[in-house]
């Protein structure tokens, strides 16, 4: 369906949910597969709805890099199981967002490029406001049960890696079966093997095209905005 039909679905059904007090949402999926955009077209779109909403990302919660490559920096293991703070971002972010949050949060812990932890003073939210975070690795089991709702973007990785690699200088060879691209592409299907993201996710996306994603149907779909997405 074109793009902006589909985005305005999603917004609307998250309109339609309740903030408990801040509704947190995810866009998960894997390197390229378009998850900044897709989450701020959102986030843009929700705005002119009137809806407030906190704009983050799993990359601000980065680990440092002593432990993102413990195991070795060509590592898929390590790649999935150590580039994150988990603990970090649900005491910053998560939790505080929560049903028995303070709604002072964090939106940012560290600085991968400069591999030091951000000092930033907290921000307080509105009840009613949509959290909406985008990154890898969303539906890890220690998050699973914090999100409202959630979007996985379904992409193969013949098509995310090019995508991702076109983003410029830094962002690794176009080419799927590269050495460079061993360490992401094996550390996510670690994690499709483990976690079944889109057996967990509320709207699962093909996002190949982007101009016409389209919603893809889970086992045990129920009618809501759409026929094919999963009540959450």
């Amino acid at each position: 369906m074109p793009r902006q039909d589909l985005l305005l679905a999603i917004a609307q059904r998250w309109q339609n949910l309740p903030a408990r007090p801040v509704l947190r949402v995810a866009v998960d999926g894997v390197d390229g597969a378009g998850k900044t955009t897709f989450a701020d077209e959102l986030a843009h779109l929700l705005r002119d709805q009137g809806r407030p909403v906190i704009r983050a990302s799993v990359d601000d919660f980065h680990h440092p890099c002593a432990v993102r490559y413990r195991l070795g920096r060509t590592s898929p293991e390590g790649f999935y199981r150590d580039s994150y703070d988990y603990a970090g971002l649900r005491l910053a972010l998560l939790d505080p967002l929560g049903p028995t949050g303070t709604l002072n949060y964090r939106a940012a812990l560290f600085d991968v490029d400069t591999d030091q932890p951000l000092e930033r003073a907290e921000q307080q939210a509105e009840p009613g406001t949509i959290l909406i975070v985008d990154g890898l690795f969303l539906h890890r089991p220690e998050l699973r049960g914090i999100w409202d709702d959630s979007v996985f973007l379904r992409v193969d990785f013949a098509v995310s890696v090019p995508r991702g690699a076109a983003r410029g200088p830094g962002y690794g060879s176009p080419d799927l079966h590269a050495e460079s691209n061993r360490r992401y592409v094996e550390g996510n299907r670690l994690y499709f093997h483990e976690a079944q993201p889109e057996q967990w996710a509320g709207v699962v996306v093909d996002n190949k095209d982007l101009h016409n994603p389209f919603v893809c149907a889970h086992p045990d779909d129920s009618p809501s905005l759409f026929p094919a997405f999963k009540t959450p």
